[in-house]
């Protein structure tokens, strides 16, 4: 399916009691053009695993991954039959109980950092205030935490970095100023969106590394959205894929390449080879039923 593949990451999936349990996601917004349903009927368990959820842009899994957080813009709506976190009714939580959980028990990690880091607060400072917002320790006690998590996410002369304002530092070292930010907290999820979009290859391996150590370090589910199959196929253990906000086929990463659903396999398709195989680069052709058939359809769990 593609020529290059990650190697050196971990490949089992816990067996234990699911950290996000999902049963009939909708989210919509409404629009001055009337309703659009962005995630529609959507379900899936996350465990101590790596989960991707691909698809095209407008597919609906960045707006999956912030109905966890309840992060949905005001004009969105949020409807589940089930969402769970270790046995907490996301859909129910007061908007206390949720300020408790988001950086603290689930993290996320945005596109691009220079939309996400204040640029106005050095990169240390900030890593800081999300331990003090959490936790109840001193500023020395926060700093030093800090400094020791722009080790553990390799970045060299923390010090020096600690005192450095977003945009002094590249993408790929913002990124795991970001990841830091998110891990400083020992979240129990981390929903990572597109965290390696805006990167070169050899750092985009790097931070994959990283998130790969803190999920088999530290015992936590993570939530990969990307539209990247070649980096989630190699990278994850199970992969959700979606199309017009519903989930198309769910299937085991190393088993990507045996997808069943046509949508699926034109996205396998129209990937670039090395080979040459290609005369001109095919271009997936939608069927409408897409849209309103049931989720998972012809996929194998």
């Amino acid at each position: 399916m593609n020529e290059m593949k990650m190697t050196g990451f971990s490949s089992e999936p816990s067996s234990e009691a699911p950290l996000i349990s999902v049963q009939d996601l909708h989210v919509r917004f409404s629009t001055p053009k009337g309703q659009v349903h962005a995630v529609r009927g959507v379900s899936f368990d996350l465990g101590r695993e790596r989960l991707g959820i691909v698809g095209e842009s407008g597919s609906g899994k960045s707006q999956t991954g912030r109905a966890l957080l309840r992060l949905t813009a005001g004009n969105g709506r949020i409807d589940a039959g089930r969402m769970e976190f270790d046995g907490l009714d996301l859909m129910k939580a007061s908007e206390k109980q949720m300020r408790s959980i988001r950086g603290s028990r689930i993290s996320m990690i945005m596109q691009d950092p220079k939309y996400s880091l204040n640029p106005v607060l050095t990169v240390g400072a900030q890593i800081a205030e999300s331990c003090r917002r959490h936790e109840d320790v001193s500023k020395a006690e926060a700093r030093k935490r800090a400094l020791g998590m722009l080790e553990t996410v390799r970045i060299r002369e923390p010090e020096k970095v600690y005192k450095l304002y977003p945009h002094q530092v590249s993408g790929g070292m913002g990124q795991r100023i970001m990841i830091a930010m998110m891990l400083i907290t020992n979240p129990q999820v981390m929903i990572a969106d597109e965290p390696t979009s805006a990167l070169d290859v050899t750092v985009q391996m790097q931070v994959l590394a990283l998130l790969d150590d803190m999920v088999r370090q530290r015992g936590m589910g993570l939530v990969l959205i990307s539209h990247d199959l070649q980096l989630v196929s190699s990278f994850c253990d199970r992969v959700l894929v979606m199309y017009g906000g519903r989930i198309m086929e769910t299937l085991d990463a190393k088993h990507l390449d045996q997808a069943k659903h046509p949508y699926t396999k034109g996205l396998l398709n129209c990937l670039p080879r090395l080979d040459g195989s290609h005369d001109d680069l095919p271009v997936l052709k939608r069927d409408p039923a897409w849209l309103t058939e049931g989720a998972d359809g012809g996929g194998a769990s």
